[in-house]
């Protein structure tokens, strides 16, 4: 059995915090605001796994009210519903992701992205495609105030049930 989910998340870039995105600290000028380190991708990508396995989003999994989440790596949340989701006898087929950012550009890090989520989701490179789109100077990622992510995720039951 196949189930699809999908995902989104922003955030606001602000300066004095790091830019993580998929996991990797990107050189930038600005970072994303939030909670935990606001890794729009692995949110993203986080509420897409969510959603095909039937439960509530990350926003209710880990709010931003617990103090315990606060400033917590976003790759430790992604590893928390991994598990939740191999409890429940889920995997991951496949994730088909799209970063959506003006600057930086994203193309020198897309594969060292791919790798360090291939890693923790244990899953080949090939199960995952992450993208970089602009938003051709339109909006507040345009004008590079956010970066914003979508995410696709299919996951299969690794025995019926």
């Amino acid at each position: 059995m196949y189930k699809v989910g999908i995902g989104y998340d922003i955030h606001r870039l602000v300066e004095g915090r790091p830019l993580f995105l998929g996991g990797i600290e990107i050189p930038y000028i600005k970072g994303l605001l939030g909670h935990s380190d606001a890794d729009v991708l692995i949110h993203a990508i986080c509420d897409a796994m969510l959603g095909a396995a039937g439960e509530s989003d990350i926003g209710e999994k880990f709010p931003d009210t617990d103090p315990k989440y606060e400033n917590i790596r976003s790759t430790e949340l992604l590893k928390m519903i991994v598990h939740l989701l191999e409890q429940r006898g889920w995997r991951i087929n496949n994730i088909d992701a799209i970063i959506v950012a003006e600057e930086p550009k994203l193309q020198p890090f897309k594969k060292q992205i791919s790798n360090n989520l291939a890693k923790i989701l244990r899953i080949s490179e090939e199960s995952i495609s992450v993208k970089g789109k602009t938003n051709e100077g339109l909006g507040e990622i345009g004008q590079k105030q956010a970066i914003a992510s979508f995410a696709v995720v299919t996951l299969v039951r690794d025995t019926p049930r």
